[in-house]
C-alpha cells in the first residue's frame, strides 16, 4: 500500500483533508512558517547577492521534526500550503528542511494548491500538481529582505524617540513618506485662475440653412489656424482666421466667478463674423 504525505498549514485543514483523501494520505500541519531569518545584523548580505540566512522557527520545531519522521516513511510528498506567496515560501523551506535532512533522496515531490476545502477540489489538486514556483519564492523573500532591511535600522530609532515595540517595516516607511509629501504639496498650493473653452460652429448647409455644432477645448485648438491670447477684462472680443468658417470668426470672453477652490466654467460663444 502506497504512503503519500501530504503537508498544509492548519492543522483543522489536515484533520478534514485526511477524512476525503483515505488511508494513503497522511496529513501533517506546518503551523505557519518553519524557518525565518537570523535575528541580528548580516541576515541580509547585501554585498553578496542578498543572500538570506535562515534558522529554524522554535516553536514549530515539534511539527518540522513530525513532517521529516514521516516523510523518511513515506513514498510521495505533497506540499498543499497556501496559493500565495507566503505559502509557496513555507512548501519551499519545507522541502530545503527535508533534503538537508535527507529524508526525501529520489521520492517524488509535488507541489499542489486548492482553494476551497471540498472533496472534489482536493483530488483535483491532487491529480494535477505542479512544481514550486520560483517567481513566488523570490516574491517572498524580497519581502521578507526589504522587511529586515528596513525594519532592522529604523524600529530601534522609533523605540529612542517615539515608545519602545513600534515597528518600522516596507509598508510603514513609504506611507509614511506618501503622507508627508502629500502634505507638503497642500501647503505650498496656490490657487490661480483658469478658464474652460467651448465653441459653436455654423457649418453652411443646402438652402443656406445652417447647422450648429459644439466641440470642446481640445477640438478648438486642431480646427483654429491661429487664436489670440484670451483678454482678462469680461466682455472683450477675440478675433482669429478659422479655415472651417473660412474668413474671421469672432469670440466673446466672460469671466468667471471665484470661489475657494478655483473658477467656474467659462462659455465662449463664438459666431461668423459678417
Amino acid at each position: 500500500m502506497s504512503n503519500h504525505l501530504i503537508v498544509v498549514e492548519s492543522p483543522a485543514k489536515a484533520k478534514t483533508m485526511s477524512k476525503y483523501l483515505g488511508k494513503d494520505f497522511t496529513c501533517l500541519a506546518s503551523y505557519g512558517h518553519v524557518r525565518d531569518l537570523i535575528p541580528k545584523q548580516g541576515a541580509v548580505e547585501t554585498d553578496n547577492g542578498f543572500g538570506m540566512k535562515y534558522q529554524l522557527i522554535e516553536k514549530n520545531k515539534k511539527h518540522v521534526d513530525a513532517i521529516v519522521k514521516a516523510m523518511k516513511k513515506a513514498d510521495s510528498l505533497y506540499l498543499a500550503t497556501d496559493p500565495d506567496r507566503e505559502g509557496e515560501a513555507i512548501s519551499w523551506h519545507l522541502y530545503e528542511i527535508l533534503r538537508a535532512e535527507e529524508a526525501i533522496d529520489d521520492k517524488p515531490v509535488h507541489r499542489v494548491e486548492f482553494h476551497e476545502i471540498t472533496k472534489s477540489a482536493i483530488q483535483h489538486a491532487i491529480e494535477s500538481p505542479r512544481q514550486l514556483s520560483e517567481n513566488l519564492i523570490n516574491a517572498q523573500q524580497a519581502r521578507r529582505a526589504l522587511d529586515y532591511l528596513v525594519g532592522f535600522n529604523l524600529s530601534p530609532l522609533l523605540w529612542k524617540k517615539v515608545r519602545r515595540g513600534l515597528s518600522a517595516g516596507r509598508v510603514q516607511s513609504p506611507a509614511l513618506r506618501l503622507i508627508v509629501e502629500r502634505e507638503e504639496e497642500i501647503e505650498k498650493f496656490i490657487a490661480r485662475e483658469y478658464w474652460t473653452i467651448q465653441r459653436r460652429q455654423w457649418r453652411a448647409r443646402r438652402g443656406n440653412r445652417r447647422r450648429p455644432e459644439s466641440r470642446g477645448a481640445g477640438q478648438v485648438a486642431s480646427a483654429v489656424g491661429r487664436e489670440e491670447t484670451a483678454p482678462a477684462q469680461s466682455g472683450a472680443a477675440v478675433h482669429y482666421f478659422h479655415p472651417a468658417a473660412g474668413g474671421l470668426a469672432q469670440a466673446r470672453i466672460q469671466r468667471p466667478a471665484h470661489h475657494a477652490h478655483g473658477a467656474t466654467a467659462l462659455r465662449r460663444r463664438r459666431s461668423r463674423s459678417r
